[in-house]
C-alpha cells in the first residue's frame, strides 16, 4: 500500500508539472501574439531558452536554495520513494521558471537577448528561490515569527505572491529601466498603437494559460491525498470572474477579455484551497478590474511600455490575491479560515519589496555593464531578424 501510495503521488505531481510546462507555450503564445510580425520569432525562442536556462540553474543551485536539497548523489538516492523528490523538482521549477517567462512580456521588442538570460539565471538561482524558502519552507523564521506576531502564518497556496506578484514586481524595474519602444510615445503627446500581430495567437496562448492554470492550482496539493475538488472550482469560479469584468470594463476589447481571466486565476492561487466559490469569484472579477483599470493608467498616462502589461496583470493581482486570501479565507465571508489578514499584509509586501529590490539591482547592473536595449537600428529591423536572422514568414520574405 505505501509503494502504491508513493507511485500515485509521483504520477500526480508529475501530470501537475506536465501541464504547467505546457502553460510555457501558453506564455509563447501569448507574447507571440500580442507583439508586431518582426517580433514573434523572439517570442518563441526566449520563453524556450529561458525555460532551458531556469531548468539549470533550479537544479543546480535555486531548488536547494529553496529547501536546503540538492541532486549530486548517486542516482541511487535519487530514485528512493519512485523518484518522488526528483519529480516535485520538475513541478516546482515550472513555477520558478515562470518568473522570466513573466518578465519577458514586459520587456518584449526591445531587450537584447543575452543579458536577459543572465538575468533568467540569477533569478530562478537565488532571488525567487530565496523568498520561495521563507513562503513554503520556513526558512530563516519568517513564518514562525508571523505565526507567533498574528496568529496565522503567511498563507500563499499556490503562488500568488511566491510566482506572480514576484514575477510582476521585478519586472516593473526591468520595464522602466529599458524605455518605452521607439516612436511608442512622441513628444507632441500622441501615441503610436503598436498593434498585436494576431489575435488568434493571442487567445491560443490565453487558452493554453488556462487549461495548464488547473494543474498549477490544483497539483499545488503535491499529494494525491490532499488533492482538493474546493481548489478546482475556485479557480474556475476566478477565471470566470476576471472574463466577465474585463469585458464589461474593456468594452469588448479581445486583449483585455483574454487577459481578464488570467487575471481571475493569478489572484486566486493564494486562497483558492481556503475560499468559497462565490468569494473566489469575487476575487476574480476585481482581478479583472484591476488589470483593465491599471493596464490602461501604465500605458496611456504614466507612459509605462509594458508590452504584455504583466505588472498590472502579474504583480498587482497577485498583490491583490495574497490580501484577498486574508479576506475571502475567513469563516467570516464563508472561508475555511485559518488564515490572518495582518500575516496576509506583512508576508505580500515582503515579497514584493524583496522583488523590487531584485529587479532593481540585476536590471540596473546588467545595464550599465552590458546594456539591456538593441540598438535603434535593431529595434527598427526587428528582434526576428536582428538576432535570430530569420522572420517569422521566411517564405514570404525573400526576394525574387
Amino acid at each position: 500500500m505505501e509503494a502504491l501510495k508513493q507511485g500515485a503521488d509521483t504520477l500526480f505531481i508529475l501530470l501537475g508539472g506536465i501541464m504547467v510546462l505546457a502553460m510555457h507555450a501558453g506564455f509563447a503564445f501569448l507574447e507571440l501574439g500580442t507583439v508586431r510580425r518582426k517580433n514573434q520569432v523572439n517570442a518563441l525562442i526566449k520563453i524556450l531558452v529561458d525555460f532551458s536556462v531556469s531548468t539549470v540553474v533550479y537544479f543546480l543551485v535555486g531548488y536547494g536554495v529553496a529547501y536546503g536539497t540538492g541532486f549530486l548523489v548517486g542516482a541511487e538516492h535519487l530514485v528512493a520513494k519512485n523518484g518522488y523528490e526528483l519529480v516535485k523538482f520538475f513541478f516546482l521549477l515550472t513555477f520558478a521558471a515562470a518568473i522570466p517567462a513573466i518578465i519577458s512580456g514586459g520587456i518584449a521588442e526591445r531587450a537584447k537577448f543575452w543579458p536577459q538570460l543572465i538575468a533568467t539565471a540569477v533569478i530562478v538561482g537565488l532571488i525567487y528561490p530565496f523568498f520561495e524558502g521563507i513562503a513554503w519552507n520556513q526558512h530563516y523564521g519568517v513564518q514562525a515569527w508571523l505565526k507567533a506576531t498574528t496568529g496565522e502564518e503567511f498563507h500563499d497556496f499556490a503562488g500568488s505572491i511566491v510566482v506572480h506578484a514576484v514575477g510582476g514586481w521585478i519586472a516593473l524595474p526591468a520595464v522602466l529601466l529599458l524605455g518605452a519602444r521607439s516612436n511608442r510615445y512622441r513628444k507632441d503627446g500622441a501615441m503610436s498603437a503598436h498593434p498585436p500581430s494576431s489575435i488568434p495567437f493571442l487567445a491560443l496562448g490565453a487558452w493554453m494559460l488556462i487549461v495548464g492554470w488547473f494543474g498549477f492550482n490544483v497539483m499545488s496539493a503535491q499529494t494525491l491525498d490532499k488533492i482538493s475538488g474546493l481548489v478546482a472550482v475556485n479557480s474556475l469560479l476566478a477565471m470566470v470572474g476576471g472574463t466577465l469584468v474585463a469585458l464589461l470594463m474593456g468594452k469588448n476589447d479581445p486583449g483585455f477579455v483574454h487577459n481578464g481571466p488570467l487575471a481571475g486565476l493569478v489572484a486566486v492561487c493564494a486562497g483558492s484551497d481556503l475560499m468559497h466559490p462565490l468569494g473566489a469569484l469575487v476575487v476574480g472579477g476585481v482581478a479583472g478590474a484591476i488589470f483593465v483599470a491599471m493596464f490602461t493608467l501604465t500605458q496611456n498616462k504614466w507612459k509605462i511600455d509594458d508590452v504584455l502589461g504583466v505588472w498590472p496583470l502579474h504583480g498587482l493581482c497577485g498583490t491583490w490575491g495574497g490580501v484577498a486570501a486574508g479576506i475571502f479565507g475567513s469563516k467570516a465571508l464563508g472561508g475555511l479560515g485559518g488564515v490572518s489578514l495582518s500575516a496576509q499584509l506583512i508576508g505580500t509586501s515582503l515579497g514584493v519589496v524583496w522583488a523590487l529590490l531584485g529587479g532593481v539591482l540585476i536590471y540596473g547592473l546588467l545595464k550599465f555593464s552590458m546594456g539591456l536595449r538593441m540598438s535603434q537600428e535593431e529595434e527598427y529591423e526587428g528582434a526576428d531578424l536582428s538576432i535570430h536572422k530569420i522572420g517569422a514568414t521566411p517564405d514570404r520574405e525573400v526576394n525574387w
